[in-house]
């Protein structure tokens, strides 16, 4: 028996063990499962002058391109241009060979002259008829008959000197000028060569550079923006030329906004003309540009990755004073190198969560790792003009 009993005390240990380690275990577990804080960066909304880009891809187009081609034909004596030159309107370009076109003029003045001659001798004999009349001493008809001979010779006389005036003019073109400034291209004529007149191949071709235009393209969606911007002074919006490093190459003016929406792209045209003094802009070079389209004077802002998006709409967490977050729906408005401007549900001075949102819930608790200041680097960058992304208003 005396086993039995050591069996039976033995168990009833056991037992007790397990009913004590239980009731310690379940003491503990309130305290192992608090919610721990959740670690956060925020950020918090601030006031500022927001300006609000309009950017798309676009290239420089010289503002006028002109092949230079012969108007008279003849042997092209000289070029005296050089490849890539700067060249001011009216400058000699190349010169053909004069001597067929001053002999047309030559004898164009020789036939004037003898035009003018007969006229003056046509215009003394119908005054003698005139006076004769006049006394009865000639009829009226021989009168009538000289007032047709002069008007004839009158005539003559216009003709001619139409003929002077064209044959002048056939001289002028045998001297080559430039119609505009500019700068010449490559040489497509050497001297010596016979040219003909409105050839199809030219002389050279001459594009104007300064100043210089860019023509992009942005949505159909940014025309209302674009026309507001327009009326809103009477000015022309300012448009800056960007490198692909973003760097501003130049900065100029709106000129034209196209008639119509490319159907196969849902894209507007946009030109914008720059003074190009320094050349930092070519034609055919490809740059993103951007237009100004409004500045949104001391708007709310908040990074852009703290706004989420979610079923009731976009929304963002709010740090309150006991370190917990509660959400708050927002209303956003445009987004400009990295900030929103939000226009409904929030505060100046509200600190919202900026990274780590995923982890959260409403009521979380929270640890801010990071107080954020991108806010004012990126505020900064957008006042200072440095590249970013566009706002779509």
């Amino acid at each position: 028996m005396k086993p039995l009993r050591l069996l039976s005390l033995g168990a009833a240990v056991v037992v007790l063990a397990w009913f004590g380690w239980q009731w310690q275990h379940s003491a503990k577990a309130p305290t192992s499962s608090r919610p721990r804080a959740v670690s956060v960066a925020v950020a918090e909304t601030k006031a500022a002058d927001l300006p609000v880009w309009l950017s798309g891809l676009g290239n420089v187009a010289a503002n006028q391109s002109i092949t230079i081609r012969p108007r008279v034909s003849g042997e092209l004596q000289s070029v005296a241009f050089e490849e890539g030159q700067p060249v001011q309107k009216g400058q000699v370009l190349a010169q053909i060979d004069p001597r067929p076109y001053q002999a047309a003029l030559d004898q164009a003045l020789a036939q004037q002259a003898q035009d003018e001659a007969k006229l003056a001798n046509d215009r003394r004999e119908f005054d003698r008829i005139r006076g004769l009349v006049a006394t009865n001493t000639e009829s009226k008809q021989q009168l009538d008959q000289r007032a047709g001979t002069l008007a004839q010779s009158a005539a003559a006389a216009k003709a001619s000197q139409a003929m002077v005036d064209n044959a002048r003019l056939q001289l002028e073109f045998t001297t080559v000028r430039a119609p505009i400034d500019g700068v010449t291209g490559v040489r497509l004529v050497d001297a010596g060569n016979l040219v003909t007149a409105s050839q199809t191949n030219g002389l050279v071709v001459l594009t104007q550079t300064r100043p210089i235009a860019v023509v992009f393209t942005v949505p159909q969606s940014t025309l209302p923006a674009i026309r507001r911007g327009q009326a809103r002074d009477g000015q022309a919006l300012p448009v800056e030329a960007l490198s692909e490093t973003g760097e501003v190459l130049a900065r100029g003016q709106l000129q034209l906004v196209d008639n119509q929406i490319d159907l196969s792209t849902g894209t507007l045209r946009l030109k914008a003309l720059f003074p190009n003094d320094d050349l930092a802009l070519w034609p055919g070079q490809f740059v993103n540009a951007r237009v100004l389209v409004e500045t949104l004077n001391q708007a709310l802002v908040v990074p852009a990755e703290a706004i989420q998006p979610g079923l009731k709409g976009p929304f963002v967490y709010r740090v309150k004073s006991d370190s917990t977050v509660e959400v708050r729906q927002v209303k956003p408005g445009p987004t400009v190198q990295g900030v929103t401007v939000v226009t409904a549900g929030l505060a100046l001075g509200d600190r919202v969560v900026r990274d780590g949102q995923n982890k959260l819930q409403p009521g979380a608790r929270v640890e801010i790792v990071k107080n954020a200041g991108e806010t004012d680097a990126v505020l900064g960058s957008a006042n200072d003009g440095r590249p970013g992304t566009a706002a779509t208003p």
